[in-house]
């Protein structure tokens, strides 16, 4: 006999989880099929060098559009912390300092760089009135899409509307910022996971840039990303969720009224019959489980991992602990932006190459055992066609070239800090975009599953997770509104799964 569910959910990550929290403890059948032998998706930890007692989050390793709702509706066992820095840039004889709350030391970082107030008195009036902006609009992400206007009225800022929606968000930039290296450090929350120009009419910088600050502050999960898995997992079980592993799902068939989705576990092949499908995977993934074609998005970044055994000093003699607290930019100014963008399109390696790196354990010291310390880097710019030829000799060339950006600003070799693991290898990894598709299943390793879209529509309605057939639904990062660690997918498909069932007779 066929099992019969209410919802099956296709992909085992963060967000299928919450969705399958929320309709199990709204009293539906559910089952959750993943692929791999464990669930979470890029939302895991990772203890990656033998012999070495350090929890990494491997993949995804910050928090910020995990709005409180989900966290208390669902009653996570999770803590977020803050951390002391917002971001600090290295630079020739200096650097600029950003503190988590701005104060005498983030205003004389700005004098020493700048040379006057003025820089600074800009960015804390800009930043001013993106959180407000951000405080109207983040309710908006767990209820049905707002339209267009009504989104605008929430912004409730003609000037911002326009900085932010309908001019490049790099136009922006350079007309409220002066110097280059504060572009730089407002501009990357504009290029994280998007490959593009900040000058391209096509807004997809601005669509990243919203996303990065409409969630707020920027946390870190203690206990690493693993702990937040955990907890989604705890909750979806407990309240009677069926979470299968080690389950490649091989078809899904969804007519409207009816669906069915046929997966394999080892020799064996099952089909499971659903009032509705949710599908936390990648849209170009859905496509090939349907027998459709679709067009494979392109991710453009490069993850390292590294364990230190002590924290490296610097040459502007900055205190180690402060400098990589938060987000160390290195070789992000907005030139260097614009230039590597402009590189990596013609098929070049960016020179310098941008990225961006912190320490996870100077805020959460739980993942590591002794005086360890992790340091994280995202790479900008580096999409998945630099590595076809040769994945491991380019992904082993740009670790190289970017520590040796990194060794510029430091008083020591940072190889001189690496750990070691049992077998006296340094203890280092990265992540291509290739390894991405490969490991998570990502078309083109696309951390957001494809290009982000507007939080609203022209005419507002649903809950931006449908598909062209009613009873199978996007619950992953490729439904709008989504991306990164936010739940927001799975809750917004849970909400629309139960709003088609309160509107039964």
């Amino acid at each position: 006999m066929t099992e019969r569910f209410d919802v099956v959910v296709v992909g085992g990550g963060h967000n299928a989880l919450v969705a399958a929290a929320y309709l199990s403890r709204a009293g539906r059948s559910v089952l959750v099929l993943e692929r791999l032998d464990r669930v979470g998706g890029a939302a895991v930890s990772a203890t990656p060098f033998p012999g070495v007692p350090a929890r990494l989050s491997r993949y995804s390793y910050l928090v910020s559009l995990l709005p409180d709702a989900i966290v208390a509706d669902l009653g996570l066992r999770i803590t977020l912390r803050s951390r002391a820095v917002s971001s600090y840039t290295p630079l020739d004889g200096g650097g600029l300092l950003v503190e988590h709350e701005p104060g005498e030391a983030t205003a004389a970082s700005f004098r020493d760089l700048t040379g006057s107030d003025g820089e600074l008195t800009r960015w804390m009036s800009f930043y001013d009135s993106l959180s407000a902006m951000a405080t109207a609009t983040a309710p908006t992400m767990l209820q049905p899409v707002p339209s267009r206007a009504r989104f605008r009225e929430l912004v409730a800022d003609d000037r911002l509307w326009t900085q932010v929606f309908e001019q490049p968000i790099g136009t922006t930039i350079e007309e409220t910022f002066t110097h280059d290296v504060v572009r730089g450090v407002v501009a990357t929350d504009a290029l994280i996971g998007t490959h593009t120009s900040l000058l391209s009419p096509e807004l997809l910088a601005n669509r990243c840039f919203l996303y990065h600050l409409i969630g707020g502050e920027w946390r870190v999960p203690v206990g690493g990303m693993g702990a937040v898995t955990r907890e989604l997992s705890r909750v979806a079980r407990e309240n009677g969720a069926t979470i299968r592993t080690s389950a490649l799902v091989t078809r899904v068939d969804a007519d409207g009224t009816t669906a069915e989705v046929t997966y394999r576990t080892g020799e064996r092949e099952e089909t499971v019959a659903a009032g509705h499908v949710l599908a936390g995977v990648a849209p170009a993934v859905l496509d090939r489980l349907r027998g459709r074609e679709s067009t494979k998005p392109v991710g453009a970044q490069l993850k390292i991992n590294v364990l230190l055994s002590r924290l490296p000093r610097l040459r502007a003699g900055i205190d180690p602990r402060q400098a990589f607290a938060g987000t160390l930019h290195l070789d992000e100014s907005y030139r260097d932006l614009e230039n590597g963008y402009t590189a990596s399109v013609s098929g070049n390696v960016p020179d310098p190459l941008p990225g961006e790196m912190y320490c996870h354990t100077l805020t959460d010291g739980s993942i590591v055992d002794g005086e360890l310390h992790t340091l994280t880097l995202f790479g900008l710019h580096t999409p998945a066609a630099l590595f076809e030829k040769d994945n491991s000799g380019r992904r082993a060339e740009l670790v190289a070239r970017y520590l040796a950006g990194l060794n510029r600003h430091l008083a020591e070799p940072i190889e001189d800090c690496l750990a070691t693991d049992e077998d006296g290898r340094p203890c280092i990894e990265a992540r291509t975009p290739l390894d991405l598709e490969d490991e998570l299943a990502m078309p083109g390793g696309h951390i957001f599953h494809g290009d982000l879209a507007w939080p609203f529509s022209e005419e507002g309605g649903g809950w931006g997770v449908a598909t062209d057939v009613p009873n199978l639904l996007l619950c992953g990062s490729g439904a709008r509104r989504a991306g990164g660690v936010s739940g927001i997918g799975g809750h917004n498909a849970a909400h629309a799964v139960l709003d088609v069932s309160s509107a039964r007779p």
